[in-house]
């Protein structure tokens, strides 16, 4: 793991809001530093090196960073906060470590290859595991752990097992955990879809249509009401009539 170095001015005390609204806005986000039985204390540095030396180093590199009047700490990016909006970082969690101490950390997975399974027989690649949970010395983290997929089949999976991790890194998930497996075409299980829903229309077809007699009428809540009008003259009127037998026959 390469170890760099990045530039911060320290914080007193707590800042408010327009303060840390001016300080974002001068492209420097605030952050904090702590751990290693030492007092947390707040610093700010430039965001635009701090992006920088994080894409460099990556998610797991260590950083000497220098604080301007007082001296350097080694530490790790623990935590990026992030607007919802932009995007762009808004507070930053730096955690003190022991280049001889070993640390846990998250190391992301990176797939190589295209797996035979989605190649030749339209299968889809699934993952299940994206960062690798291990325990190592801080400069003795992988930066990424490389997969090779290109020999996977349909139904065929990869392991944690089947990583290829440094022997000074230990590895705190499951050897059993898959990582990516190769299932069968979506569309297979989509085209059942189409089916259920014609069966499921055919026996509303069937089904007797409600009449507008039973229906009802429902109150502001949804209950069914009596309908207390009086029907329509001439209605049950014209029906009677036409059953009454006709006079004088």
């Amino acid at each position: 793991m390469e170890e760099l170095e990045l530039a911060a001015i320290k914080r007193d005390g707590k800042s408010t809001k327009k303060e840390l609204s001016g300080l974002r806005g001068s492209f420097n986000i605030p952050a904090v530093i702590y751990g290693e039985g030492k007092p947390p204390f707040s610093v700010s540095l430039d965001e635009r090196n701090l992006l920088a030396t994080r894409k460099k180093g990556g998610l797991n590199a260590v950083i000497h960073l220098k604080i301007e009047g007082n001296g350097t700490e080694t530490v790790i990016l623990k935590d990026l906060q992030r607007h919802p909006v932009s995007e762009r970082p808004i507070h930053a969690d730096f955690q003190r470590i022991s280049l001889t101490r070993k640390i846990e950390a998250k190391v992301p997975l990176h797939i190589i290859g295209e797996a035979s399974g989605v190649k030749n027989s339209g299968g889809i690649l699934q993952h299940e595991l994206r960062f690798l949970s291990i325990r190592a010395l801080p400069t003795h983290i992988p930066s990424a752990i490389e997969l090779d997929v290109s020999s996977l089949e349909i139904n065929q999976h990869l392991s944690v097992k089947d990583l290829k991790v440094p022997s000074d890194v230990e590895v705190l998930d499951s050897p059993e955990h898959r990582v990516v497996h190769v299932s069968a075409f979506k569309e297979e299980a989509a085209a059942a879809v189409p089916v259920a829903a014609e069966v499921a229309a055919v026996g509303a077809t069937a089904s007797e249509p409600e009449s507008s007699s039973s229906k009802g009428k429902k109150d502001e809540e949804g209950k069914l009401v009596k309908d207390t009008k009086t029907p329509a003259a001439g209605g049950d009127a014209k029906a009677a009539a036409a059953k009454a037998p006709e006079k004088g026959k």
